[in-house]
């Protein structure tokens, strides 16, 4: 039948409670309810208790049955693997063990230590010769264990701003890519006022901006600010001693406010802005989809105005836009400037001309060429300076794998004619008379782009001849529509040939000998050698 036990498992009740073993011990050891336990013992006469007291289980009368008696419920109080005291007093508890100790562990509870401490004490100052379990069995049992409800904390006007991050909407990057996002959720306790941005990375300089962001929305700051323990607000978590970024020590300093990080593993502490996360992540972007960051922060932007601000919250009964009007007043007044954050850091400048910053490259003047140069950076610039901490260059931020490249950072040398543009070849040729000038025109409209090389190959022939000779090459071309280089170095070689100057031959001159001196030689040396 279903529900019954099998013969070895009955048995094995019997003998497993004949060596001593707790009810529940043999209930877990077997797999089997302890009802179903208790129902076999009493129904084999072996639970003494019960045997001596008369007592018989109510409900199902198999004993076989692994269903629970329908009859009274076990005392939740009774410590486990114990019958209930007939008279309430400590001496007629169970066969546990810990009743002897009883007022001993009222006394410890009392002074606030756990059940393993008071096992470790009973071990050593009563020579206690039973398992931990027992002790922390016994506790339960005294209703000491039982949670205390959570207190609700409310703070005066301006007195506390809850912050966290949570997991917002994938964004493409600039590459095209889908990243992860975090959310950023900001909370005055008191009128539950929140703020929401949006960023890709929990570095500290986020949390910052993110902060500032949040102070200058609401126009005023807090008295304090609670945030978890994070990495980038808190470097060592210690409840009673955390150790703070120190940047962002700065901040507070600048802002005049205190960062109070919860105690670590209780986001309790935080519990309003808790569900403010999660309000965004349910209410603003469940199901929505977002090319861009900016596009999501905009539209979070949008949502707080019209739907969080607007909305009457489940805890004060109060629209939220009116309760922070009546909140703003108490919010101490903003700095007069924002808080310069940047990092800093020393640089050598490459081969290129460029330093390296955040995986991008950024252009420096060519006579710091292979020296070192201190930068300071942040997320929206990257100024570099010499080493009396001068500015000598400043960029926008770019992504990783860009390159910044200021034109007055390239040597003059290294300038190709191309990037100085095509008027700039257009002033050069007109030094070349008024006939180049008009055929490197007539050149760029008919063949376009690639005119500009052959105009560089004109002018790559005023090294080697003369600017009227070029120009009339040029008139001639121009005439035939004939717009190559090719074809002006055709002409310029035919012009070179045509002028070429001929020398005549001199019969006479002091330095030339006559014919008949040379006759003579001839005859000398032929008949000389003959004899």
């Amino acid at each position: 039948m279903a529900n019954q036990l099998d013969m070895r498992k009955s048995l094995a009740i019997k003998q497993l409670h004949q060596q001593g073993m707790s009810q529940r011990d043999i209930a877990q050891t077997l797999g089997v309810s302890r009802g179903a336990v208790i129902r076999h013992l009493d129904a084999d006469g072996s639970n003494s208790t019960k045997a001596q007291t008369g007592e018989v289980p109510t409900g199902s009368l198999d004993p076989n049955s692994t269903k629970a008696p329908t009859g009274s419920a076990p005392n939740p109080n009774v410590p486990d693997g114990a019958s209930e005291p007939s008279d309430g007093s400590a001496e007629t508890r169970s066969r546990s063990r810990c009743a002897p100790f009883h007022q001993v562990i009222l006394d410890k509870l009392a002074l606030g230590l756990d059940s393993q401490r008071i096992y470790q004490d009973l071990v050593c100052e009563h020579g206690f010769q039973d398992k931990y379990w027992s002790v922390v069995r016994y506790v339960k049992g005294l209703g000491t264990g039982t949670e205390l409800p959570f207190r609700r904390l409310e703070v005066e006007p301006g007195t506390e701003l809850q912050v966290d991050f949570g997991t917002g909407r994938p964004c493409r990057d600039h590459s095209g890519n889908m990243r992860k996002t975090y959310v950023f959720r900001a909370v005055l306790s008191h009128s539950r006022k929140g703020y929401t941005e949006v960023v890709t990375r929990q570095t500290t300089e986020n949390f910052i901006r993110c902060l500032e962001n949040t102070f200058h929305r609401l126009g005023g700051v807090p008295q304090t600010v609670i945030f978890d323990n994070a990495k980038c607000a808190v470097l060592k978590a210690d409840w009673y001693d955390p150790e703070l970024h120190p940047k962002l020590l700065d901040f507070c300093k600048h802002y005049g406010f205190v960062l109070l990080p919860t105690r670590p593993g209780t986001p309790r502490h935080k519990g309003k802005v808790e569900r403010g996360v999660d309000y965004v992540q349910e209410n603003a972007l469940k199901g929505k989809t977002f090319e861009t960051l900016q596009q999501q922060n905009e539209y979070l932007s949008h949502w707080e105005q019209t739907v969080a601000d607007t909305r009457i919250h489940g805890t004060t009964k109060k629209q939220v836009r009116e309760a922070f009007a009546l909140e703003r007043p108490h919010l101490a007044s903003l700095a007069a400037e924002r808080f310069p954050f940047y990092h800093e850091a020393q640089r050598r400048v490459s081969r290129d001309g460029h330093i390296a910053v955040g995986k991008a490259f950024y252009s420096v003047s060519p006579e710091y060429l292979g020296c070192d140069v201190w930068v300071r950076w942040n997320s929206k610039t990257v100024r570099v300076l010499n080493h009396r901490l001068e500015q000598i260059a400043i960029h926008c931020t770019l992504e990783p794998g860009r390159f910044s490249t200021q034109a007055d950072h390239i040597a003059p040398e290294k300038t190709h004619t191309i990037e100085r543009g095509i008027e700039y070849l257009l002033r050069k040729v007109r030094f070349l008379g008024d006939e180049a000038t008009r055929w490197a025109e007539a050149t760029l409209e008919a063949r376009g782009i690639e005119g500009q090389r052959t105009i560089q190959g004109l002018l790559s022939l005023s090294r080697k001849y003369e600017s009227q000779q070029i120009s009339n090459a040029c008139e001639i071309a121009w005439r035939s529509q004939c717009f190559s280089y090719r074809a002006i170095k055709r002409l310029m070689d035919n012009q070179a040939t045509t002028n070429q100057q001929t020398m005549d031959f001199m019969d006479d001159h002091p330095m030339i000998r006559s014919m008949s001196e040379y006759g003579e030689f001839i005859n000398r040396a032929i008949h000389g050698g003959c004899q």
